[in-house]
């Protein structure tokens, strides 16, 4: 597996690569010179399981406010730059535990050696990032256009940049919104760099499209053994980016956090709310910090019969159901205190465990 044998790197408290746990990442969408607004979002971020965060910093006041933001947080604080190298440094003189450049874009080698030797002073790990929509002229006429040898080729040659300003604790980001051409530059990187890998399908789209974008490309790239670090990017509240990539690495059996809610897809047999029902469920059960599975079915066929894998779960029959706990039936009850009888079981769970 690739993120068995990449680099190492320490991003603030985290390390990442080498077969560390893959990091779940977001980046706030909020004024970062708004700091009661940015800090607010990322402790969201937070409680939805986010481990890394990024903020952009187009401007002084931006970087300034990294300052007081990393007081107020938990979780290492990325400072995205674009353009201006005199950002990148004021990021980091202001507390960023890592910084995102795209070497070729922020004014010469000149310019990126003053934010390497920056970099090399605090201990700060750079994030190379290149995306499909920022290549170079010269590589879209090598390659007749946007291809994934082309994204690869200028992402290597940026970090060659770095390396040669003298530094290496580098992660690498190549992102498109075509997945295949993504997963191929992808395959690609890791077979050249040992590097630690963020993935990410970018422009993926809205909570519906992207999310489906997303969990195809991730799916696949994390199911080969790339990544170690990743970001769902939607045009959207970034806590839904957290809630799609923990699930993206639950059902890849690479994270085991929080519950897991299976539920039927319904049909003609079914004669309860199953559907508002197994949302509620879904919502009731995700501040609970249970690494368990919860089942909720239709009727008595896919009840205690497809349910017995899951620790507990509920199974409707007419306008009434059944509690069950490892496949086995605890008892009967009114459809309208099923949820609630499931609350009960969880609580009482959730005091044993602790």
């Amino acid at each position: 597996m690739y993120r068995e044998h990449t680099k190492v790197v320490k991003i603030g408290d985290r390390l990442i690569g080498g077969g560390n746990p893959i990091a779940i990442q977001s980046m706030t969408n909020t004024p970062t010179e708004d700091v009661e607004a940015t800090v607010a979002q990322i402790l969201a971020l937070e409680k939805a399981g986010c481990e890394i965060v990024r903020s952009t910093v187009p401007t002084t006041q931006a970087a300034k406010a990294f300052s007081e933001i990393k007081k107020r947080i938990h979780i290492p604080l990325v400072a995205d730059i674009h353009f201006d190298h005199r950002m990148a440094i004021a990021a980091m003189e202001n507390g960023a535990d890592k910084i995102r450049i795209n070497p070729g874009n922020i004014g010469g080698q000149d310019k990126v050696k003053e934010v390497v030797n920056c970099a090399k002073e605090r201990g700060i790990p750079i994030r190379v990032g290149v995306n499909s929509g920022s290549l170079e002229k010269t590589i879209l006429e090598k390659y007749g256009g946007v291809t994934a040898e082309g994204i690869v080729e200028s992402a290597l040659d940026k970090v060659h940049m770095i390396e040669e300003a003298g530094y290496d604790e580098l992660v690498i980001s190549i992102k498109s919104s075509d997945v295949p051409m993504c997963i191929r530059a992808h395959e690609l990187m890791a077979e050249k760099s040992s590097y630690p890998l963020h993935i990410g399908i970018t422009e993926s789209g809205t909570l519906w499209g992207g999310n489906i974008k997303s969990s195809v490309g991730l799916g696949i790239l994390l199911s080969k053994g790339i990544g170690d670090t990743m970001r769902v990017s939607l045009s959207g509240d970034p806590v839904e980016e957290i809630k799609t990539a923990r699930q993206i690495l639950r059902c890849l059996d690479l994270r085991r956090e929080g519950i897991e809610v299976v539920s039927c897809p319904t049909c003609g047999r079914t004669k309860i709310d199953l559907i508002s029902l197994a949302k509620q469920v879904e919502e009731m059960v995700a501040d609970y910090p249970l690494n368990i599975k919860v089942a909720v079915m239709g009727c008595a066929v896919n009840g205690p019969g497809e349910a017995k894998e899951a620790d507990i779960g509920i199974a409707g029959g007419v306008g009434e159901g059944l509690l069950i706990k490892k496949g086995q039936i605890v008892k009967k009850l009114p459809e309208s205190e099923l949820l609630g009888a499931l609350k009960a079981e969880l609580d009482a769970w959730e005091k044993t465990d602790k």
